[in-house]
């Protein structure tokens, strides 16, 4: 099991995918850069329903033992069999790339995960394909995290507010007394703010996204901006 903070008075909750491997950009936007930087650009009508077709492929048909790596791949590689299926290579170099960059932006941010470990009981609540524990302990996050909890595992989805709850319910810890972090407003901030909890939305673009969701909503562009909001 992963270690419990010491504090168990207040829970911090993350999302996954865009807000723990990048500064608030969704996979779909990211492997749509790449692809685009691979000769393999389209537009986004035709880029979002390909990678929305290789992504729902893996939701709960992947065994929990899936490495990161192998994730990653198979989702570049779904891609690219609609986008390129000419060029055998193009997944891997997608797939090589997202990969650096995720585990680069996990580093980054594992300080102020360590920091906030101390402080707060920590958890992730991520709309998954049902390997969520095997990528957070191929990315060394396990340890940090008192609470995993992968859609595809639990049969709920964000926004569904049961998610959330399942969380909170593992770690013992009131809706109130829980902040959720995350990218997407209809996932994470609607969510989170169904069930109960104060919510903080990162994204590098809030004019390109929309509104926050609640008056008086938290939004940062870089997850290292969340340690001066917190008490």
């Amino acid at each position: 099991m992963p270690r419990a903070s010491s504090a168990t008075n207040a829970a911090l909750l993350f999302d996954f995918g865009g807000t723990l491997d990048a500064d608030g950009l969704a996979w779909k936007e990211r492997f749509a850069r790449l692809f685009a930087e691979e000769g393999a650009g389209v537009s986004p009508d035709r880029f979002d329903p390909v990678f929305y077709a290789a992504d729902d492929a893996l939701v709960g048909t992947v065994s929990e033992t899936l490495s990161f790596h192998d994730t990653v791949h198979q989702v570049a590689g779904g891609v690219a069999k609609a986008l390129r299926p000419g060029d055998p290579m193009i997944a891997g170099r997608v797939a090589g790339r997202f990969l650096t960059e995720a585990l680069a932006a996990i580093e980054a941010n594992r300080p102020l995960l360590e920091r906030f470990s101390e402080r707060y009981r920590l958890g992730i609540v991520s709309n998954f394909y049902g390997n969520l524990s095997t990528v957070c302990d191929n990315a060394e996050l396990t340890r940090l995290f008192s609470v995993i909890v992968d859609s595809a595992r639990v049969g709920l989805s964000k926004p569904d507010p049961r998610i959330f709850f399942q969380a909170v319910h593992e770690l013992g810890i009131e809706p109130a007394d829980t902040v959720f972090v995350g990218d997407s407003l209809a996932r994470d901030m609607a969510g989170a703010r169904a069930a109960g909890m104060r919510h903080v939305w990162l994204t590098p673009d809030p004019a390109r996204q929309g509104l926050p969701c609640c008056p008086g909503d938290r939004v940062i562009r870089s997850l290292r901006e969340l340690e001066g909001l917190l008490p």
